[in-house]
């Protein structure tokens, strides 16, 4: 399941659901610029969850969210239900940004949003490409389109990914 890379695709071109199971208005994020993240909650990477809601915190009011995606597909670390990934990251992070349901994000059954995403030409990443591991960021423009993508090494805080996210804002 391949989307060829189309430039008149947007993000909102593809439905996925809340961790509550309710779908994202994606009308709503129309115009702000997005930064999604594959999540996992027993990774080693999970601490990123603090900054990302940093982040989140810090340029809300100017337009940016965060989106996390959780995936079982790495590591298989993050098995829990709905449920159970909603009360950790909340408990342990504070996490107030938006969650969405667990998905696939890789292989031959992976979801249309990290298929689009993976196979743009991002810059900042180099050759488009399947995802390695939890905590790829892919940071969406105010067009809904992909701007810039950085790997989960790029942490939160990090110098390049808040020059981009300025730079867009």
């Amino acid at each position: 399941m391949s989307t060829e890379s189309n430039t008149n695709q947007t993000i909102y071109d593809f439905p996925i659901r809340t961790l509550s199971g309710e779908p994202i208005e994606w009308n709503k994020l129309n115009g702000k610029v997005i930064l999604i993240v594959n999540v996992a909650s027993k990774c080693g990477f999970t601490r990123q969850y603090k900054g990302l809601q940093t982040l989140h915190e810090k340029y809300k009011d100017r337009g940016f969210t965060v989106i996390g995606v959780p995936s079982n597909d790495f590591g298989r670390q993050e098995p829990g239900s709905p449920e159970e990934i909603q009360s950790f990251c909340q408990k342990n992070f504070g996490v107030t940004f938006l969650m969405t349901e667990k998905v696939i994000a890789k292989g031959d059954n992976i979801h249309p949003i990290f298929d689009y995403l993976t196979n743009q030409s991002p810059i900042s990443y180099g050759k488009p490409g399947k995802i390695s591991w939890n905590f790829s960021k892919f940071l969406i423009n105010r067009s809904g389109q992909l701007d810039s993508r950085y790997s989960s090494m790029t942490g939160p805080s990090s110098v390049k990914l808040i020059k981009s996210l300025e730079s867009i804002l």
